[in-house]
C-alpha cells in the first residue's frame, strides 16, 4: 500500500505536475498566423458571433468543451476537504473526458458558502462551455444545485455522482436480472444508502420499470417509511408505507441489494435471507458493503457487482459520462433528460451481450469474457461504448426535441 501511495503521488507530480494541459489546434508559427489568431483577425469571428450567437459553435471550441465543477464537499470517499483538495479529482475527470470521448474539459473549483452562491457562480460562466459536469458535491445540496442550474443554463448540466452511477447501475442490474431469470418490475429491491447516488439509482430504475412500492431504502436510522418525521424532500420520495424497520426486515426475500453507503454493513447472515438467485451491487469504494469472497462463499446462486476494478462486474462511471456528453454535445442538446439516460442504459447493456473484441480482452487482462454472472457490464476500454452510447444519447435528444441540430446520417459518435 505504501508503494502504491508513492506511485500515485509520483504519477501526479512527474513529468509535469497534474494530468492535463492546453494544446493548440491551429497554426501559430508566423506573423500572419498570429495576426489571424489574435488582433486584428480575431475581430471577424467576434463580429459574426455578435450578429448570430450560434456561430460561436463555428468559430470557437465551445461545442467540444465540458466544465468539471465542484465545491469539494464530497470528494470521493474522503468527505468535505474543500475545493482546492478536489483539484486532482477534477483533473482526473478531465483526463477521462479526453481519453474516452475526445472532449476538452476545464476543471473549476468553486469556493462558496451557500447553494445560491455556487449556482450564481456557475450560471454566470456557463455560456463559455458546451456542458457542465458537476462532481463531488454533498447531498442534499447537490439536488438543489443541479435543479437550479438546469433551469438557468442553456447547456446540459449533469451531476455524474448521481446520474452516471445510476445509468451504469441500471444497465448492469437489468442484465443481472436477465441472467437470473427475473424481471425488474417484479423485483423487491433493498437500497442501503439514501444520498445522491442512491436516490438517482432508484429513480432511474423506476424509469426502467421498477415499482416504487417494491423499493426499501435505508439511511443511518433504518428504513425510510411514511411515519418518519425527519425526512428531507428527496428521501420522502422513497418513504415506504411499511412496518419494516431494519435491514433484516427488508432483506428477507429481497431479489436485489444495492449498496451505496459504506464498508462491511451487509453481513453474510443478511445475504442468506435474500430470495433465490439474488443480485448484489455492493458499490462502496474502496471497501464494499460485503466482500465478494464472503458473498460468494455464502451464496452460490449470486450475481455480484462492486465499484472495484479488481473484481468482475465493476460499476464504473467512465462507462457512461464521456459518451453521454459526446452525444449531447454533438447535437447541441440543451439538457440531458430521462429519455437520454434510459437510451444510455440500453446501449450499455446491449454491448455486454455481444462478443467481446480481442483488443478489449487484452486491455482488461482477460482470457475470455462472455455474457453471464461474471460479465454483465462492458469493460471501460471497450471502444464500442463511444459510438453506441453517444449515438443512442444523441438520437434520444433529437427525438425528444432538446437538440438544436440534427444528427448527420452517418453519425456514430466522434472519436
Amino acid at each position: 500500500m505504501a508503494d502504491f501511495r508513492q506511485q500515485a503521488l509520483d504519477y501526479h507530480e512527474h513529468p509535469t505536475p497534474g494530468k492535463i494541459s492546453l494544446a493548440l489546434t491551429t497554426a501559430a508559427e508566423t506573423a500572419e498566423d498570429l495576426a489571424l489568431a489574435y488582433s486584428p483577425g480575431v475581430a471577424e469571428p467576434v463580429r459574426e458571433i455578435a450578429a448570430n450567437p450560434d456561430d460561436v459553435y463555428r468559430y470557437t471550441n465551445k461545442g467540444n468543451t465540458v466544465a468539471v465543477i465542484t465545491d469539494g464537499t464530497a470528494i470521493l470517499g474522503l468527505g468535505n476537504l474543500g475545493p482546492l483538495a478536489s483539484k486532482p479529482v477534477m483533473e482526473g475527470k478531465a483526463l477521462l473526458f479526453k481519453r474516452f470521448a475526445n472532449i476538452d474539459s476545464f476543471d473549476i473549483q468553486v469556493k462558496n458558502t451557500t447553494v445560491e452562491d455556487f449556482v450564481n457562480t456557475v450560471a454566470n460562466i456557463a455560456d463559455s462551455f458546451g456542458g457542465i459536469n458537476l462532481e463531488d458535491i454533498k447531498a442534499p445540496e447537490c439536488f438543489a444545485i443541479e435543479k437550479a442550474l438546469i433551469e438557468r443554463c442553456k447547456i446540459p448540466v449533469f451531476h455524474d455522482d448521481q446520474h452516471g452511477t445510476a445509468i451504469v447501475t441500471a444497465a448492469g442490474m437489468l442484465n443481472a436480472l436477465d441472467v437470473q431469470g427475473k424481471q425488474l418490475k417484479h423485483a423487491k429491491i433493498v437500497c442501503m444508502g439514501a444520498g445522491a447516488a442512491a436516490i438517482a439509482c432508484m429513480e432511474l430504475l423506476i424509469s426502467c420499470g421498477a415499482q416504487r412500492e417494491n423499493i426499501y431504502m435505508l439511511d443511518r436510522k433504518g428504513i425510510i417509511h411514511t411515519r418518519r418525521d425527519d425526512l428531507n424532500e428527496y428521501k420522502k420520495l422513497f418513504a415506504n408505507n411499511t412496518d419494516k424497520r431494519t435491514l433484516e426486515d427488508a432483506i428477507d426475500g429481497a431479489d436485489v441489494f444495492v449498496g451505496v453507503s459504506g464498508p462491511n454493513v451487509f453481513s453474510a447472515e443478511q445475504l442468506s435471507l435474500m430470495a433465490a438467485n439474488p443480485v448484489v451491487f455492493a458499490c462502496s469504494n474502496p471497501d464494499p458493503e460485503i466482500k465478494p469472497e464472503l458473498a460468494h462463499a455464502t451464496r452460490d446462486d449470486l450475481i455480484m457487482a462492486t465499484g472495484r476494478s479488481d473484481y468482475p462486474n465493476q460499476v464504473n462511471n467512465v462507462l457512461c459520462f464521456p459518451f453521454i456528453f459526446r452525444g449531447a454535445l454533438d447535437v447541441r442538446a440543451r439538457t440531458i433528460n430521462a429519455e437520454m439516460k434510459v437510451a444510455a442504459v440500453n446501449a450499455i447493456r446491449e454491448i455486454a451481450k455481444e462478443p467481446v473484441p480481442a483488443e478489449v480482452l487484452k486491455a482488461s487482462g482477460s482470457v475470455s469474457l462472455e455474457f453471464g454472472p461474471q460479465y454483465i457490464i462492458p469493460k471501460p476500454m471497450d471502444p464500442r461504448l463511444l459510438e453506441r452510447v453517444a449515438y443512442a444519447v444523441a438520437k434520444a435528444a433529437v427525438e425528444t426535441g432538446v437538440a438544436a441540430v440534427d444528427m448527420p446520417k452517418d453519425y456514430m459518435g466522434k472519436a
